[in-house]
């Protein structure tokens, strides 16, 4: 169970603060989220669980693309044929 001591240890670890108003709040939460824990350790976990196996690779299959007209034509800036981006710095 966690205390209200351990949660103002645990905010000056953190570097936030939590106002004394605050602490009966936070406390619940982490003893919730404590609890919560408590069940997922308790959950058995031997059973491999069955699945279906298949292959989600497929060959690569070449179509048409566009012409490098087509794709640079609604560019805003163009230069040797590459769509021109604005400079960042």
């Amino acid at each position: 169970m966690v205390t209200e001591k351990d949660v103002e240890h645990i905010g000056e670890l953190a570097d936030i603060g939590i106002d004394t108003s605050e602490l009966a709040i936070f406390t619940g939460q982490f003893n919730a989220i404590v609890e919560y824990f408590d069940v997922l350790d308790r959950v058995h976990g031997d059973d491999a669980v069955a699945r279906d196996l298949y292959n989600v690779m497929r060959e690569d299959v070449v179509e048409p693309s566009l012409s490098q007209d087509e794709a640079t034509r609604n560019a805003g800036a163009q230069e040797d044929g590459f769509i021109k981006a604005p400079r960042v710095m």
